[in-house]
């Protein structure tokens, strides 16, 4: 397999002065595409910071970050854009919905950006919608929906489009554990019939077993010897 995502001595400080945090102190990680991976950790250990800068919502102090064959240090912000529309999903852990969208218009959104045809927008999106279980919701607004509600028109709208990488920053958080088993099955059955890439945070232990690879950060770097893969 080829590698999809790699990082070479990324870091990542935030402040200035003598009030620096560093998120990130030197990270090497390379992810394969097709794989199905965690990346797990306490509070404050730098994961949310690694997806993002994998993302390109942000950029290293320090190091390099290839997605795809794309240093996103050289890219321009259009580049950027181009690069998260067509080949990166997200989830966020705020769901980052668009409040004047219903759950319809917020899970097809990146598609129509994409400019897909209507039809191959509709069918999709409807499918998905049912999967997650949100048949008869298409027309609700996030402020109707409850967080687990919310989160799972997050998660529809990131495998959308079926993209090539999609970064999930604590998919199950606020989701009961059966709603959690069936969202973990979408995505990985996505991963299985058509190569998508998963990288996770989370603390659940549910995602952890799911996936195939499980990298542990603490205080901004991957902890030694607590990388593990799926036999």
């Amino acid at each position: 397999m080829s590698e999809i995502i790699k990082l070479q001595g990324v870091t990542k400080d935030y402040g200035q002065g003598d009030v620096v945090v560093h998120a990130l102190r030197g990270v090497d990680l390379t992810i394969e595409a097709g794989d199905f991976a965690v990346v797990a950790g306490p509070s404050g250990s730098g994961k949310s910071t690694m997806l993002n800068l994998i993302g390109g919502l942000d950029r290293p102090t320090a190091g390099t970050v290839v997605v795809d064959g794309a240093d996103t240090g050289s890219l321009s912000r259009s580049g950027l854009s181009k690069l998260r529309l067509n080949k990166i999903g997200f989830v966020f852990q705020a769901y980052n919905l668009v409040p004047v969208l219903t759950a319809y218009e917020n899970a097809e959104y990146v598609m129509m950006l994409q400019g897909r045809p209507a039809s191959e927008r509709r069918e999709r999106v409807m499918g998905l919608l049912q999967t997650v279980g949100l048949q008869g919701m298409e027309h609700r607004y996030p402020r109707e929906l409850s967080g687990g509600q919310q989160q799972r028109v997050a998660i529809a709208r990131a495998i959308a489009s079926e993209p090539k990488l999609v970064l999930a920053d604590e998919p199950t958080a606020n989701v009961d554990s059966r709603t959690a088993a069936a969202l973990l099955d979408l995505m990985a059955r996505l991963n299985e019939e058509k190569g998508a890439t998963f990288l996770f945070s989370t603390h659940d232990p549910a995602v952890m077993a799911r996936a195939k690879r499980r990298i542990v950060l603490r205080d901004g770097l991957i902890a030694d010897g607590e990388e593990t893969e799926a036999a």
